[in-house]
């Protein structure tokens, strides 16, 4: 099967790394090689968290720059600054709801103007898919979704050679079962938002 590298960057908190693991889960449920490693910022102190993902034959999870066939961002400055494991093929799919570093809130710093954000990225890329993903997982019942709504869009494009189902089971079997049914209604929500931006 082909090799597809997925690049996924989140500030810490935003459950990357449990969605990283759902990816993961799902890969090994439809018997496809899968290999993943993180990077884990000053995460508990709100910094940047990146996982890559690598499905297929490959020798090593180090996804260099350029060599993305997505990027995931489930914060939009995070993925901003990503930008450099793009090429120009590569789709990217990002949350639109900010989380300001704290260098902007304490008024060290500037966020990106959101539309400007957008036109560089769609400068440099295939195709982006940009939405809201913090209110659909308020809508599907707890902001900690917000992982699960993403995984959704993911899905949804048919990029990553795993399927929606296998991705619910990897959910199912994951995730607490406090919260089984609140990620899978997230999910769904992502797929049809990813749908509708297409």
């Amino acid at each position: 099967m082909q090799t597809k590298r997925l690049i996924i960057v989140a500030v810490g908190g935003q459950g990357n790394l449990l969605a990283s693991k759902v990816l993961g889960e799902a890969a090994l449920l439809a018997d496809i090689p899968v290999r993943m490693s993180e990077i884990h910022g000053m995460a508990q102190r709100g910094g940047v968290v990146e996982s890559a993902v690598v499905f297929g034959d490959a020798d090593s999870t180090i996804i260099s720059d350029a060599e993305a066939d997505v990027l995931l961002g489930f914060e939009p400055s995070e993925t901003l600054r990503a930008l450099n494991k793009c090429n120009p093929n590569t789709v990217v799919i990002t949350n639109t709801a900010p989380l300001p570093p704290f260098t902007v809130a304490i008024g060290k710093g500037t966020y990106p103007d959101l539309q400007e954000l957008q036109e560089l990225i769609r400068n440099k890329t295939a195709r982006l898919i940009a939405f809201d993903a913090q209110t659909l997982a308020k809508q599907a019942g707890n902001i900690m979704s917000l992982n699960m709504v993403l995984l959704g869009s993911l899905i949804q494009t048919g990029i990553m050679p795993v399927s929606a189902e296998d991705v619910k089971e990897a959910i199912r079997t994951s995730t607490k079962k406090a919260f089984v049914d609140i990620n899978i209604k997230a999910f769904e929500l992502g797929f049809e938002a990813a749908a509708k931006a297409a």
